[in-house]
């Protein structure tokens, strides 16, 4: 197979190996496979470059990974804002997933426990508490917005440069990639990697890989609390803003080690997917 197809499938490396214990030699290969050895196809590293260069030629560019997406939206059960009409349809479409085993959600406390995506308006409230420059370049990363046209208002009012790949691209550059999830994400992935801010607004893999970059993590169960606090008239924008940044000081961009739970492997972070640990600089030899 190698000497035929000069190719090595390593399948399921990331999950079935433990993520403690292994051999120094093994947990090096895991990373430079993971990091280093990948390449995008050819035709998505192309297309997504050409993003790249746009952005850059025009200034500074925030990417965010926006994730309110439907079944985002439906899978968490996040209803807040949302009319009668999009509350029936989002229950209906987790209904309709056999495999989704969480059919009736108390939306309410997963959204104060933070397990809830942030919606475009709550999103607005906490860039703009970080003082992001309002005319920086806002790339959304992220399928289609759910009810994009109503949830999407705030957002474009207080960074009003939004751009996503199909604005930046003709119809013909994109449509090789249109009906493949995977391969759009990839693209967005390498725009982010390329970014000089990176905001993931819920967890997922494009959160996990951007080691030392400008990267703000959000902390949605803290911010929730605010955003109602400053909702409610019991914070001023200056408290909001004040309280935000002190709350967000150590999730700025700064490594963190690996989540560890002994004796619970399926619990605990997998090994490669902290680029501080996978990817020290003591490690790389």
């Amino acid at each position: 197979m190698i000497k035929t197809y000069e190719v090595l499938h390593l399948q399921k490396t990331d999950a079935r190996l433990a993520n403690n214990g292994i051999p120094k030699e093994v947990q090096k290969l895991r990373c430079r496979v993971n990091y280093e050895a990948l390449r995008f196809a050819p035709p998505i590293e192309k297309v997504a470059k050409k993003v790249v260069n746009t952005l850059r030629k025009r200034g500074p560019f925030l990417v965010l990974h926006l994730r309110y997406e439907m079944d985002m939206v439906a899978f968490s059960g996040y209803t807040q804002g949302c009319n009668e009409d999009e509350i029936e349809e989002t229950t209906k479409m987790r209904y309709a997933y056999p495999w989704w085993k969480e059919k009736e959600i108390d939306s309410v406390k997963k959204r104060k426990d933070g397990l809830c995506p942030l919606t475009p308006e709550e999103t607005a409230l906490a860039l703009r508490a970080f003082d992001i420059h309002r005319n920086i370049q806002v790339y959304i990363a992220a399928g289609e917005i759910y009810k994009a046209e109503r949830r999407m208002t705030a957002l474009k009012e207080a960074f009003p440069n939004i751009v996503r790949k199909d604005i930046l691209l003709e119809a013909w550059e994109l449509m090789p990639f249109q009906n493949h999830s995977n391969q759009m994400a990839a693209l967005d992935y390498h725009v982010a990697i390329e970014s000089d801010i990176f905001v993931p607004t819920y967890g997922g893999n494009m959160a996990k890989y951007l080691g030392f970059k400008k990267t703000i993590l959000l902390d949605r169960k803290i911010l929730v609390e605010l955003i109602d606090e400053y909702n409610n008239g019991k914070l001023s924008s200056d408290e909001f803003s004040a309280s935000v940044k002190a709350t967000h000081a150590d999730r700025m961009g700064n490594p963190s080690r690996r989540w560890e739970v002994p004796g619970k492997p399926k619990e605990e972070d997998y090994f490669w997917t902290n680029p501080h640990e996978c990817l020290s600089p003591l490690d790389r030899s």
